[in-house]
Protein backbone atom coordinates (compact mmCIF):
# COMPACT_ATOMS: atom_id res chain seq x y z
CA UNK A 1 0.00 0.00 0.00
CA UNK A 2 1.16 3.50 -0.90
CA UNK A 3 0.24 6.23 1.71
CA UNK A 4 1.29 9.93 1.30
CA UNK A 5 -0.25 12.95 3.72
CA UNK A 6 0.11 16.26 2.22
CA UNK A 7 0.06 19.07 4.06
CA UNK A 8 -0.75 22.39 3.04
CA UNK A 9 0.97 25.24 5.44
CA UNK A 10 -0.95 28.29 6.31
CA UNK A 11 -4.22 26.69 5.88
CA UNK A 12 -3.05 23.75 7.87
CA UNK A 13 -5.05 21.23 5.14
CA UNK A 14 -3.93 17.91 4.47
CA UNK A 15 -5.21 15.93 1.87
CA UNK A 16 -3.50 11.99 1.01
CA UNK A 17 -2.70 9.70 -2.14
CA UNK A 18 -3.50 6.14 -1.00
CA UNK A 19 -2.80 3.90 -4.39
CA UNK A 20 -1.97 -0.37 -5.06
CA UNK A 21 -0.81 -2.28 -7.47
CA UNK A 22 -0.76 0.72 -10.21
CA UNK A 23 -4.27 2.74 -8.88
CA UNK A 24 -4.49 5.36 -6.21
CA UNK A 25 -7.14 7.38 -4.75
CA UNK A 26 -6.80 11.44 -3.92
CA UNK A 27 -9.03 12.85 -0.68
CA UNK A 28 -9.76 16.12 -0.61
CA UNK A 29 -7.07 17.58 -2.85
CA UNK A 30 -5.32 20.90 -3.12
CA UNK A 31 -6.06 23.50 -5.93
CA UNK A 32 -2.14 23.70 -7.00
CA UNK A 33 -2.05 19.65 -7.82
CA UNK A 34 0.96 19.07 -9.46
CA UNK A 35 1.89 17.21 -5.89
CA UNK A 36 -0.18 14.50 -6.55
CA UNK A 37 1.18 14.02 -10.34
CA UNK A 38 4.47 13.79 -8.18
CA UNK A 39 3.47 11.58 -6.27
CA UNK A 40 2.01 9.15 -8.60
CA UNK A 41 4.72 9.43 -11.20
CA UNK A 42 7.30 8.52 -8.53
CA UNK A 43 5.36 5.30 -7.09
CA UNK A 44 4.06 4.24 -10.65
CA UNK A 45 0.18 4.55 -9.91
CA UNK A 46 -2.57 6.18 -11.89
CA UNK A 47 -5.05 8.36 -9.86
CA UNK A 48 -8.70 6.79 -10.76
CA UNK A 49 -10.55 8.64 -7.66
CA UNK A 50 -11.13 11.75 -6.54
CA UNK A 51 -13.23 11.45 -3.07
CA UNK A 52 -14.34 14.78 -0.99
CA UNK A 53 -15.25 14.60 2.31
CA UNK A 54 -17.33 17.79 2.26
CA UNK A 55 -17.51 21.19 0.38
CA UNK A 56 -14.60 22.07 2.01
CA UNK A 57 -14.88 26.57 3.32
CA UNK A 58 -11.09 27.22 3.77
CA UNK A 59 -9.59 26.71 0.69
CA UNK A 60 -10.68 26.42 -3.22
CA UNK A 61 -11.14 22.29 -3.60
CA UNK A 62 -8.58 20.69 -6.51
CA UNK A 63 -10.68 18.16 -7.60
CA UNK A 64 -12.06 19.49 -10.81
CA UNK A 65 -7.78 20.10 -11.70
CA UNK A 66 -6.87 17.06 -11.13
CA UNK A 67 -9.88 15.48 -12.90
CA UNK A 68 -8.80 17.55 -15.28
CA UNK A 69 -5.38 16.28 -16.02
CA UNK A 70 -5.88 12.63 -15.28
CA UNK A 71 -9.26 11.78 -16.21
CA UNK A 72 -9.59 10.43 -12.72
CA UNK A 73 -13.85 10.59 -10.72
CA UNK A 74 -14.66 12.90 -8.63
CA UNK A 75 -17.42 11.86 -5.80
CA UNK A 76 -18.49 13.18 -2.98
CA UNK A 77 -21.62 13.41 -0.58
CA UNK A 78 -25.42 12.94 -0.83
CA UNK A 79 -27.51 15.78 -0.32
CA UNK A 80 -26.20 18.59 -2.43
CA UNK A 81 -26.79 19.69 -5.93
CA UNK A 82 -22.95 19.48 -7.34
CA UNK A 83 -21.64 20.98 -10.22
CA UNK A 84 -19.67 18.56 -11.20
CA UNK A 85 -18.64 15.01 -10.31
CA UNK A 86 -20.49 12.19 -8.85
CA UNK A 87 -22.47 11.51 -5.72
CA UNK A 88 -21.46 8.58 -3.46
CA UNK A 89 -24.10 6.68 -1.79
CA UNK A 90 -23.51 5.61 1.93
CA UNK A 91 -21.65 2.34 1.76
CA UNK A 92 -20.50 2.04 -1.76
CA UNK A 93 -17.36 0.69 -2.04
CA UNK A 94 -14.51 1.66 -4.31
CA UNK A 95 -11.73 -1.20 -5.13
CA UNK A 96 -7.83 0.25 -5.76
CA UNK A 97 -5.88 -2.11 -5.98
CA UNK A 98 -5.58 -4.31 -2.85
CA UNK A 99 -7.19 -1.11 -1.26
CA UNK A 100 -11.19 -1.13 -0.06
CA UNK A 101 -12.77 2.04 0.44
CA UNK A 102 -16.36 2.47 1.96
CA UNK A 103 -17.95 5.44 1.97
CA UNK A 104 -19.97 6.50 4.92
CA UNK A 105 -22.28 9.49 5.80
CA UNK A 106 -20.87 11.11 8.46
CA UNK A 107 -23.29 14.57 8.36
CA UNK A 108 -22.61 17.18 11.25
CA UNK A 109 -20.07 19.54 10.33
CA UNK A 110 -22.15 20.32 6.97
CA UNK A 111 -24.64 17.88 6.08
CA UNK A 112 -23.35 16.21 3.14
CA UNK A 113 -19.98 15.20 4.67
CA UNK A 114 -18.42 11.50 3.90
CA UNK A 115 -16.11 9.79 5.40
CA UNK A 116 -14.06 6.78 3.94
CA UNK A 117 -13.07 3.78 5.60
CA UNK A 118 -9.63 1.82 4.47
CA UNK A 119 -8.85 -2.00 4.54
CA UNK A 120 -6.05 -3.01 3.29
CA UNK A 121 -7.00 -6.58 1.68
CA UNK A 122 -3.47 -7.75 1.58
CA UNK A 123 -3.79 -7.95 5.10
CA UNK A 124 -6.74 -8.50 6.19
CA UNK A 125 -10.42 -7.24 6.14
CA UNK A 126 -10.43 -4.65 9.70
CA UNK A 127 -10.47 -1.34 8.99
CA UNK A 128 -7.05 0.08 9.20
CA UNK A 129 -7.79 3.56 8.49
CA UNK A 130 -10.81 6.46 8.06
CA UNK A 131 -10.38 9.70 6.29
CA UNK A 132 -12.79 11.61 8.15
CA UNK A 133 -12.78 15.21 6.57
CA UNK A 134 -13.79 17.83 9.20
CA UNK A 135 -15.88 15.37 11.25
CA UNK A 136 -13.40 14.41 13.86
CA UNK A 137 -9.76 16.19 14.22
CA UNK A 138 -7.26 15.25 16.51
CA UNK A 139 -8.10 16.19 20.20
CA UNK A 140 -11.08 18.54 18.81
CA UNK A 141 -14.53 17.75 16.22
CA UNK A 142 -15.36 19.84 13.90
CA UNK A 143 -17.47 23.62 13.56
CA UNK A 144 -21.32 23.33 13.34
CA UNK A 145 -21.93 26.38 12.81
CA UNK A 146 -21.54 27.32 8.89
CA UNK A 147 -25.44 26.89 8.79
CA UNK A 148 -26.64 29.81 10.79
CA UNK A 149 -26.93 29.60 15.04
CA UNK A 150 -30.48 28.34 14.50
CA UNK A 151 -29.43 25.53 12.93
CA UNK A 152 -26.40 24.20 15.42
CA UNK A 153 -28.63 22.09 17.83
CA UNK A 154 -29.43 19.90 14.43
CA UNK A 155 -25.83 19.76 13.31
CA UNK A 156 -24.51 19.34 16.58
CA UNK A 157 -26.86 16.34 17.27
CA UNK A 158 -25.87 14.79 13.90
CA UNK A 159 -22.00 15.35 14.12
CA UNK A 160 -22.69 13.10 17.88
CA UNK A 161 -24.47 9.86 15.86
CA UNK A 162 -21.61 10.28 13.17
CA UNK A 163 -19.02 9.99 15.49
CA UNK A 164 -20.56 7.78 18.00
CA UNK A 165 -22.68 5.93 16.11
CA UNK A 166 -20.73 5.42 13.23
CA UNK A 167 -16.91 6.31 13.35
CA UNK A 168 -16.03 5.26 17.12
CA UNK A 169 -17.84 1.37 16.55
CA UNK A 170 -15.12 1.10 13.90
CA UNK A 171 -11.95 0.10 16.60
CA UNK A 172 -9.84 1.91 18.91
CA UNK A 173 -7.42 0.50 16.29
CA UNK A 174 -8.35 2.53 12.95
CA UNK A 175 -5.70 5.50 12.30
CA UNK A 176 -7.75 8.59 11.83
CA UNK A 177 -6.94 11.01 8.76
CA UNK A 178 -8.56 14.38 9.00
CA UNK A 179 -8.82 17.21 6.52
CA UNK A 180 -7.12 19.46 8.98
CA UNK A 181 -4.13 20.03 11.32
CA UNK A 182 -3.11 22.73 14.06
CA UNK A 183 -4.11 26.00 13.04
CA UNK A 184 -7.10 25.54 10.73
CA UNK A 185 -10.58 27.72 10.78
CA UNK A 186 -12.01 24.76 10.79
CA UNK A 187 -11.92 23.72 14.67
CA UNK A 188 -10.85 25.78 17.60
CA UNK A 189 -8.57 24.02 19.41
CA UNK A 190 -7.04 20.73 17.23
CA UNK A 191 -3.82 19.17 18.50
CA UNK A 192 -0.50 19.70 16.96
CA UNK A 193 0.43 16.43 15.80
CA UNK A 194 -0.29 14.49 12.75
CA UNK A 195 -0.83 11.07 14.08
CA UNK A 196 -3.72 9.40 16.17
CA UNK A 197 -6.82 6.49 16.31
CA UNK A 198 -10.06 6.51 17.43
CA UNK A 199 -9.23 4.82 20.27
CA UNK A 200 -6.64 7.82 21.55
CA UNK A 201 -9.51 10.07 20.57
CA UNK A 202 -12.13 8.53 22.55
CA UNK A 203 -10.21 9.02 25.68
CA UNK A 204 -8.59 11.72 25.04
CA UNK A 205 -10.39 14.24 22.99
CA UNK A 206 -12.46 16.97 24.96
CA UNK A 207 -15.18 16.99 22.47
CA UNK A 208 -16.10 13.25 23.49
CA UNK A 209 -15.41 13.37 26.92
CA UNK A 210 -19.00 14.63 27.53
CA UNK A 211 -21.14 12.28 28.89
CA UNK A 212 -24.08 12.01 26.61
CA UNK A 213 -25.65 13.39 23.60
CA UNK A 214 -27.20 16.40 25.19
CA UNK A 215 -23.92 17.25 26.89
CA UNK A 216 -22.39 17.06 23.86
CA UNK A 217 -24.65 19.47 21.93
CA UNK A 218 -24.13 21.55 24.73
CA UNK A 219 -20.65 21.77 24.15
CA UNK A 220 -20.77 22.31 20.51
CA UNK A 221 -23.61 24.88 20.34
CA UNK A 222 -21.30 26.87 23.57
CA UNK A 223 -18.42 27.25 20.50
CA UNK A 224 -18.23 30.29 18.87
CA UNK A 225 -15.33 30.32 16.30
CA UNK A 226 -14.26 33.21 13.96
CA UNK A 227 -16.29 32.63 10.36
CA UNK A 228 -14.22 34.63 7.49
CA UNK A 229 -15.99 36.32 4.97
CA UNK A 230 -14.43 34.59 2.05
CA UNK A 231 -15.81 30.94 3.01
CA UNK A 232 -18.92 32.41 0.80
CA UNK A 233 -16.87 32.09 -2.44
CA UNK A 234 -14.98 29.29 -1.34
CA UNK A 235 -18.33 27.49 -1.13
CA UNK A 236 -19.71 28.30 -4.03
CA UNK A 237 -16.64 27.24 -5.80
CA UNK A 238 -16.55 23.96 -4.21
CA UNK A 239 -19.98 23.61 -4.78
CA UNK A 240 -20.42 24.44 -8.69
CA UNK A 241 -16.95 24.21 -9.29
CA UNK A 242 -13.63 26.46 -9.36
CA UNK A 243 -12.18 27.93 -12.08
CA UNK A 244 -9.76 25.65 -13.59
CA UNK A 245 -6.03 27.38 -13.29
CA UNK A 246 -4.27 24.93 -15.59
CA UNK A 247 -1.10 26.59 -14.20
CA UNK A 248 0.29 28.77 -11.75
CA UNK A 249 -0.09 32.87 -12.15
CA UNK A 250 3.29 33.95 -13.56
CA UNK A 251 3.22 37.86 -12.19
CA UNK A 252 5.67 40.53 -13.68
CA UNK A 253 8.32 41.88 -11.81
CA UNK A 254 7.73 45.27 -11.73
CA UNK A 255 10.33 48.36 -11.18
CA UNK A 256 9.13 50.63 -8.39
CA UNK A 257 7.81 53.16 -11.14
CA UNK A 258 5.90 50.44 -12.85
CA UNK A 259 4.71 49.07 -9.41
CA UNK A 260 3.81 52.58 -8.44
CA UNK A 261 1.44 52.61 -11.47
CA UNK A 262 -0.73 49.83 -10.89
CA UNK A 263 -0.96 51.17 -7.41
CA UNK A 264 -2.25 53.78 -8.73
CA UNK A 265 -4.32 52.05 -11.08
CA UNK A 266 -6.26 50.19 -7.85
CA UNK A 267 -3.64 47.37 -7.31
CA UNK A 268 -3.55 46.57 -3.62
CA UNK A 269 -0.53 46.71 -2.15
CA UNK A 270 0.43 43.34 -0.20
CA UNK A 271 3.66 42.89 1.43
CA UNK A 272 4.98 39.63 2.78
CA UNK A 273 7.68 40.62 5.14
CA UNK A 274 7.43 40.04 8.65
CA UNK A 275 5.89 42.88 11.01
CA UNK A 276 9.18 44.04 12.24
CA UNK A 277 10.69 44.43 9.06
CA UNK A 278 6.99 46.14 7.60
CA UNK A 279 7.55 48.65 10.75
CA UNK A 280 10.90 49.86 9.77
CA UNK A 281 9.95 50.96 6.02
CA UNK A 282 6.25 49.52 4.04
CA UNK A 283 4.71 51.59 0.96
CA UNK A 284 1.84 53.64 1.74
CA UNK A 285 -1.27 51.58 1.78
CA UNK A 286 0.06 48.45 1.80
CA UNK A 287 -1.37 45.62 3.86
CA UNK A 288 1.02 43.78 6.64
CA UNK A 289 0.27 39.90 5.75
CA UNK A 290 3.27 37.68 6.33
CA UNK A 291 4.12 35.22 4.23
CA UNK A 292 3.12 32.63 6.51
CA UNK A 293 -0.56 34.24 7.30
CA UNK A 294 -1.39 34.80 3.85
CA UNK A 295 -4.03 31.40 3.19
CA UNK A 296 -5.28 31.91 6.78
CA UNK A 297 -6.07 35.98 6.83
CA UNK A 298 -5.76 37.57 2.87
CA UNK A 299 -9.78 36.07 3.12
CA UNK A 300 -10.68 38.15 5.73
CA UNK A 301 -9.47 41.70 4.45
CA UNK A 302 -8.65 41.39 0.78
CA UNK A 303 -11.29 42.02 -1.99
CA UNK A 304 -11.49 39.72 -4.94
CA UNK A 305 -12.41 42.25 -7.32
CA UNK A 306 -8.70 43.95 -7.65
CA UNK A 307 -5.91 42.81 -8.65
CA UNK A 308 -2.43 42.27 -6.14
CA UNK A 309 1.05 43.51 -6.14
CA UNK A 310 3.14 41.85 -3.78
CA UNK A 311 6.43 43.20 -1.97
CA UNK A 312 8.41 40.06 -0.89
CA UNK A 313 11.22 39.94 1.62
CA UNK A 314 12.89 38.18 -0.88
CA UNK A 315 12.23 36.85 -4.20
CA UNK A 316 12.61 33.03 -3.33
CA UNK A 317 9.12 33.84 -1.34
CA UNK A 318 7.19 34.41 -4.70
CA UNK A 319 6.54 30.20 -5.65
CA UNK A 320 4.92 30.30 -1.70
CA UNK A 321 3.12 33.78 -1.81
CA UNK A 322 1.08 32.71 -5.43
CA UNK A 323 0.47 28.90 -3.75
CA UNK A 324 -0.85 30.66 -0.51
CA UNK A 325 -3.27 32.90 -2.48
CA UNK A 326 -4.22 30.65 -5.10
CA UNK A 327 -5.65 28.05 -2.72
CA UNK A 328 -8.30 30.75 -1.34
CA UNK A 329 -9.08 31.81 -5.06
CA UNK A 330 -6.72 35.16 -5.55
CA UNK A 331 -5.72 34.36 -9.01
CA UNK A 332 -5.37 37.96 -10.37
CA UNK A 333 -1.46 38.42 -8.94
CA UNK A 334 -0.31 41.21 -11.39
CA UNK A 335 3.29 41.60 -10.26
CA UNK A 336 5.89 41.77 -7.42
CA UNK A 337 7.80 44.47 -6.74
CA UNK A 338 11.60 44.13 -8.55
CA UNK A 339 14.22 44.22 -5.97
CA UNK A 340 11.77 44.45 -2.98
CA UNK A 341 11.31 47.96 -0.84
CA UNK A 342 15.26 48.07 -0.58
CA UNK A 343 14.36 49.03 -4.63
CA UNK A 344 11.87 50.87 -4.16
CA UNK A 345 13.61 53.65 -1.30
CA UNK A 346 16.77 53.16 -3.54
CA UNK A 347 14.44 54.63 -6.09
CA UNK A 348 13.77 57.33 -3.93
CA UNK A 349 10.21 56.75 -3.53
CA UNK A 350 8.79 57.32 -0.38
CA UNK A 351 8.25 55.57 2.60
CA UNK A 352 6.18 55.11 5.59
CA UNK A 353 6.92 53.80 9.12
CA UNK A 354 4.50 51.76 11.42
CA UNK A 355 6.22 51.66 15.41
CA UNK A 356 6.53 49.67 17.47
CA UNK A 357 6.71 49.03 20.99
CA UNK A 358 8.47 46.59 23.37
CA UNK A 359 5.79 45.25 26.51
CA UNK A 360 8.39 47.63 28.59
CA UNK A 361 8.00 50.71 26.91
CA UNK A 362 4.07 49.93 26.76
CA UNK A 363 4.01 49.09 30.64
CA UNK A 364 5.91 52.28 31.38
CA UNK A 365 3.19 54.39 29.27
CA UNK A 366 0.70 53.11 31.33
CA UNK A 367 2.57 53.45 34.79
CA UNK A 368 2.84 57.30 33.55
CA UNK A 369 -0.78 57.53 32.97
CA UNK A 370 -0.68 58.16 28.71
CA UNK A 371 -3.58 58.46 27.22
CA UNK A 372 -3.27 55.80 25.07
CA UNK A 373 -6.00 52.77 24.03
CA UNK A 374 -4.79 49.33 23.14
CA UNK A 375 -6.55 47.22 20.64
CA UNK A 376 -6.44 43.22 21.10
CA UNK A 377 -6.80 41.30 17.70
CA UNK A 378 -6.82 37.81 18.84
CA UNK A 379 -9.89 35.51 18.53
CA UNK A 380 -12.60 35.58 21.47
CA UNK A 381 -11.31 32.59 23.31
CA UNK A 382 -7.42 34.23 23.44
CA UNK A 383 -9.19 37.08 24.84
CA UNK A 384 -10.84 35.79 27.32
CA UNK A 385 -8.15 33.31 28.62
CA UNK A 386 -6.37 36.56 29.50
CA UNK A 387 -5.85 40.45 28.30
CA UNK A 388 -4.39 43.41 29.25
CA UNK A 389 -6.74 45.49 31.54
CA UNK A 390 -8.61 48.28 29.61
CA UNK A 391 -7.52 47.20 26.07
CA UNK A 392 -10.36 47.02 23.75
CA UNK A 393 -11.16 43.47 21.83
CA UNK A 394 -11.85 43.41 17.97
CA UNK A 395 -10.53 40.34 16.17
CA UNK A 396 -8.51 41.17 13.59
CA UNK A 397 -10.50 39.98 10.53
CA UNK A 398 -13.12 42.75 11.65
CA UNK A 399 -10.59 45.56 12.10
CA UNK A 400 -11.61 47.28 9.37
CA UNK A 401 -16.06 46.84 9.27
CA UNK A 402 -15.26 48.40 13.34
CA UNK A 403 -13.30 51.34 12.33
CA UNK A 404 -16.09 53.71 13.59
CA UNK A 405 -15.49 52.24 17.24
CA UNK A 406 -11.96 52.86 17.18
CA UNK A 407 -11.16 56.82 18.01
CA UNK A 408 -8.83 58.48 15.72
CA UNK A 409 -7.60 61.26 18.69
CA UNK A 410 -5.46 59.15 20.86
CA UNK A 411 -2.91 56.84 20.23
CA UNK A 412 -3.70 53.11 19.14
CA UNK A 413 -1.65 50.19 20.11
CA UNK A 414 -2.33 46.85 18.91
CA UNK A 415 -1.58 43.57 20.48
CA UNK A 416 -2.23 40.08 19.39
CA UNK A 417 -0.32 36.82 20.57
CA UNK A 418 3.19 37.53 18.83
CA UNK A 419 2.92 40.67 16.86
CA UNK A 420 1.88 39.05 13.69
CA UNK A 421 -2.01 39.64 13.41
CA UNK A 422 -1.39 43.02 15.14
CA UNK A 423 0.89 44.16 12.65
CA UNK A 424 -1.92 43.16 10.10
CA UNK A 425 -4.23 45.36 12.01
CA UNK A 426 -2.13 48.12 12.19
CA UNK A 427 -1.92 48.36 8.49
CA UNK A 428 -5.26 48.54 8.27
CA UNK A 429 -5.74 51.39 10.35
CA UNK A 430 -2.65 53.06 8.98
CA UNK A 431 -4.82 52.74 5.73
CA UNK A 432 -7.30 54.41 6.92
CA UNK A 433 -5.84 57.34 7.84
CA UNK A 434 -4.88 57.04 11.56
CA UNK A 435 -2.07 58.50 12.48
CA UNK A 436 -0.62 57.57 15.84
CA UNK A 437 -0.38 53.76 15.42
CA UNK A 438 1.98 51.07 16.83
CA UNK A 439 2.27 47.52 16.83
CA UNK A 440 3.10 45.40 20.11
CA UNK A 441 6.58 43.56 19.48
CA UNK A 442 5.75 40.16 20.92
CA UNK A 443 2.45 40.39 21.70
CA UNK A 444 0.80 38.66 24.73
CA UNK A 445 2.78 36.35 25.33
CA UNK A 446 6.12 38.72 25.75
CA UNK A 447 3.99 40.84 28.28
CA UNK A 448 3.08 37.32 29.88
CA UNK A 449 6.82 36.12 29.55
CA UNK A 450 7.86 39.54 30.61
CA UNK A 451 5.69 38.59 34.66
CA UNK A 452 3.10 41.46 33.50
CA UNK A 453 -0.76 41.19 34.77
CA UNK A 454 -3.18 39.87 32.40
CA UNK A 455 -6.99 39.73 33.34
CA UNK A 456 -9.53 36.87 32.23
CA UNK A 457 -12.94 37.19 31.24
Amino acid sequence: MNFERIKAKGLAHNSYIIGSRGTAAVVDPRRDVQVYLNLAEKRGINIRYILETHRNEDYVIGSTELSKITGAEILHGPGMAWGYGSTIRDGQEIRSGRLLLTAIHTPGHTPESMSYILVDTATGSSPVMVFTGDTLFVNETGRVDLYGIENMPRMASDLYESIFKKLLPLGDGVIICPAHGAGSVCGLKIGDRDESTLGIERIQNPSLQCTGKDDFIKYKISERPERPPYFSLMEKYNQYGPPLLGHLPAPAPLSPSEFRLAQERGALVVDTSLPAAFGSAHIKGAYSIWLEGLSAFAGWVLPYDKPLILVLEKQADLDQAIRYLIRVGYDNIKGFLKDGIEGWYSAGLPVERLPVLSVQQLKEMLDAGDDLLIVDVRDQQEWQEGHILGSMHIYVGCVEEKLGEIPRDKPIVVTCSIGHRSGLAASILQRAGYQRVFNLLGGITAWRNAGLVLVAS
